[in-house]
């Protein structure tokens, strides 16, 4: 199948300018967008030292290459993040440097068109931010810091995709990605009590809503209650076990937040205040995350910035895997690994492992949950992308076959290790490793880290 589009530029469908609208942004005219994006590059050049650092100070070596997933599948040289950087950088120059007005070409200055900005949009959604790049550039030149500029001028501009800018709309309206209203989440969870009872020998376990007075808020992916139940069942199981007074909100039911990718600071801030007047609601005492790669960044990073509401500095908020980790390091939880007794990996996610540290408690929870565990080679902060990260899971069949190619060096990675189950403790990996599994034949199991946890509890009544 054909990716390419009549530019020849492989891209994911355009949101239409009536959806952006609906976000507060009206799109810029095409004979006013170049302005408009040369305008916003000098307000990133005066507001971010980071962002001029990389500009200035690549010296194109070509290590970020090989260490690029995206590379590696597409064989794109704009898909090196050098070159993609390079994108921006040649207007920076054009603009910003002495010598770039001087002498243009000469030095690598461009000026900027609208078929540039046209490559903005195919490149700059085709990197992943997963930041491999900048843990081996021998600058610790961070290139996804570049590709976030860049999708935040193509967004006031009116330029982003429809996968993207619709999901912004769904958080608005339901509070999660996938436009779940309240009776399909109570739906779905009464449902699912139902299948853990059947499955676990009449084990009864409570998955309330909106319940006051909880202790705990659980915060799960809204694709969990579509791709990823038994994610749900397990940290159902868990705080069973463990004896928690929980509940999750029909107004969050988000751990992601695409409002961060799209660097669109009204999305995120609409998340984190709805996150935190459902505390207020309902008396809870600390915040539990899900399983969701770049949901955990945005939240540990970036949730108390965003929030307004007097006291929340006072609630802790922690990561299911922060827990579960702790209880079996202290020999709380009792576990049965011969339960999950088959040949399996784990796959690291980009943004638990580069930017919130978030590597051993894994490793603890896989070790005491699983007989049969093997490393993937590299592994934790040099493991490689599963190649749908940051949002490129477009449903438009025109960047399908670029998923499967992003996916090849995980697929190379899981393959060496002859495992059987592919656990996957992140929602937006799930949604790339199911039909990179698929399309690259390797016969393996999709599950998340919490699944097997649930799956290894040994209950009191056993």
């Amino acid at each position: 199948m054909s990716t390419e589009t009549a530019k020849g530029l492989r891209q994911p469908k355009r949101a239409n300018e009536a959806l952006f609208r609906t976000l507060g942004v009206e799109p810029v005219p095409d004979d006013k967008k170049v302005a408009e994006a040369v305008r916003h590059l000098d307000e990133f050049r005066q507001k971010l030292r980071s962002f001029v650092v990389i500009m200035e100070n690549c010296v194109k070596c070509g290590l970020c290459a090989e260490n690029c997933h995206t590379y590696l599948g597409t064989k794109d040289p704009n898909n090196i993040p050098a070159g993609r950087a390079d994108l921006i950088r040649k207007a920076y120059k054009r603009y910003f440097t002495p010598q770039g007005r001087l002498f243009g070409p000469l030095v690598g200055a461009e000026e900027l068109t609208l078929e540039t900005l046209e490559k903005w949009y195919s490149y700059f959604y085709q990197c992943s931010e997963c930041r491999r790049c900048s843990h081996t550039c021998p600058f610790g030149l961070d290139t996804a810091e570049i590709t976030m500029v860049g999708r935040q001028i193509l967004f006031w501009l009116g330029i982003g995709p429809q996968l993207h800018t619709a999901t912004a709309g769904a958080i608005l309206k339901t509070g999660n990605h996938m436009g779940l209203t309240k009776a399909g989440i109570i739906d779905t969870l009464e449902f699912l009590a139902e299948e853990i009872e059947e499955d676990y020998e009449g084990l009864k376990v409570d998955l309330p809503v909106d319940k006051p007075e909880s202790d705990i808020l659980y915060v799960p992916s809204s694709a969990d209650f579509m791709l990823n139940p038994n994610t749900l069942k397990g940290a159902g199981m868990f705080f069973k076990w463990v004896g928690a007074n929980w509940t999750i909100s029909s107004r969050i039911t988000e751990a992601g937040n695409f409002g961060y990718l799209m660097d669109q600071t009204r999305i995120q801030r609409e998340m984190v205040t709805r996150l935190y007047e459902e505390c207020t609601k309902l008396g809870i005492k600390k915040i539990v995350w899900g399983e969701c790669g770049h949901g955990w960044r945005a939240t540990k990073m970036y949730v108390r910035t965003y929030s307004d509401l007097p006291g929340v500095e006072t609630i802790p908020l922690t990561h299911i895997h922060d827990e579960a980790a702790a209880l079996i390091e202290s020999g709380q939880l009792k576990l049965d690994p011969t339960r999950n007794s088959k040949r399996i990996t784990l796959h690291d996610p980009c943004n638990y492992v580069r930017a919130c540290g978030h590597c051993d408690q894994m490793r603890v929870i896989m070790r005491a949950v699983t007989t049969n565990f093997v490393e993937m080679t590299p592994n934790r902060e040099r493991n490689f992308c599963c190649g749908g990260g940051s949002g490129i899971l477009f449903d438009d069949p025109a960047m399908y076959e670029y998923r499967i190619l992003a996916s090849n060096k995980k697929a190379e990675q899981v393959r060496e290790t002859g495992a059987e189950v592919l656990c996957a403790p992140c929602s937006i990996c799930k949604a790339q490793l199911y039909p990179m599994v698929k399309e690259h034949k390797l016969g393996v199991e999709v599950v998340g880290l919490i699944d097997l946890v649930g799956h290894a509890l040994v209950f009191p009544e056993e």
